[in-house]
């Protein structure tokens, strides 16, 4: 369980590293067509369904990689 927690923290180390030099890459991520996103004066409201939907099926397809 160790060694998962020490991947889980470096892959979480390359992402942050990644953003940080290069935050173009996901400039998209929460732009996608199914995101509600709603302004009227002080209030905003920000509802991305698309990008979570997106992100569900790739953490589901990683994990069953794994799994197997």
């Amino acid at each position: 369980m160790a060694r998962w927690f020490i991947l889980a923290g470096l892959i979480l180390v390359v992402i942050g590293v990644v953003l940080h030099t290069m935050p173009w890459l996901l400039s998209w991520f929460g732009r996608l067509p199914g995101d509600i996103r709603y302004e009227s004066g002080q209030t905003r409201v920000f509802v991305p369904l698309s990008s979570m939907i997106l992100v569900s099926v790739i953490l589901t397809l990683v994990l069953n990689l794994f799994s197997r």
